[in-house]
């Protein structure tokens, strides 16, 4: 998570959505690579193996999230017990997800941005108009287009691989770029999202991604403790637990220092 990787990050971002902004018909010429003319479907969304292939690529990201989830669950249940893995970690890679997976993109701009899917619009056996990426005034009204929710999801993995050892770290941020770019690929040959879909996932992901390290590991004036966060989610915890412990007979004293 050092500055080149966010210097590439704005300049691909740069460069893409002026491209785009300029030639909106590259992400329907994008699409039409995937689509056949002649049965005026996107076949892919039709074959078993590659649906499988969809929910599989789920399945991983959310299995690299879900140390952090059991750790928070077990300690908000068990305040007495040390996190079972870095606190740091935990909000970490909670934090990111819940941001680039959930609030930016299902709770923010696939709700307000109504881009009709490729699979929607009149060029692809549609009802609906194409709308380039910029423009939010689409006939979509829920659950639309722009940005991927599975392509924020599969461009997440970058945050547990800025936590491998740094031997490996290149390797990780490799795998999760391929990783990404697959699922990508897959959500616009079943004619879900368009290219600057899946783009706008991954740079967004990988920017609030890159925000939230500096917030937690590196910016000395907000740098948090594993020490901190678990004294933290203690005292938050504590009296819920003490509680539940009185209704079943137990006596607890005041939250202890962690």
């Amino acid at each position: 998570m050092n500055r080149l990787g966010l210097f590439i990050a704005l300049a691909l971002s740069l460069f893409v959505g002026l491209l785009f902004g300029v030639y909106p018909e590259l992400d329907l010429k994008l699409a039409a690579l995937f689509y056949d003319g002649a049965n005026k479907s996107f076949p892919l969304k039709f074959n078993t193996l590659a649906a499988v292939a969809r929910d599989a690529a789920m399945w991983i990201a959310w299995g690299l999230a879900a140390p952090a989830i059991v750790a928070l669950v077990v300690k908000l249940a068990r305040p007495d017990k040390p996190l079972l893995i870095s606190g740091r970690a935990v909000v970490f890679l909670l934090v990111t997800l819940t941001l680039s997976a959930g609030v930016l993109t299902n709770l923010t701009f696939k709700s307000y941005w109504g881009r009709p899917r490729p699979v929607v619009v009149t060029q692809f056996n549609g009802a609906q108009e194409f709308v380039p990426w910029w423009d939010p005034r689409g006939s979509c009204g829920r659950n639309c287009s722009f940005f991927s929710g599975e392509g924020a999801t599969a461009f997440w993995t970058y945050a547990p691989a800025a936590l491998t050892p740094p031997a490996w770290r290149p390797l990780a941020y490799a795998a999760a770029t391929v990783f990404g770019v697959t699922t990508s690929l897959l959500r616009m040959a079943f004619g879900g999202h368009f290219f600057t879909d899946v783009a706008a996932a991954g740079l967004v992901t990988f920017l609030v991604i890159w925000l939230v390290h500096g917030y937690i590991y590196r910016w000395p004036s907000t740098r948090m403790t594993d020490r901190g966060v678990d004294a933290g989610l203690t005292r938050f915890s504590w009296p819920a637990y003490r509680l539940v412990q009185r209704w079943l007979g137990r006596e607890t004293g005041p939250a202890p220092s962690v």
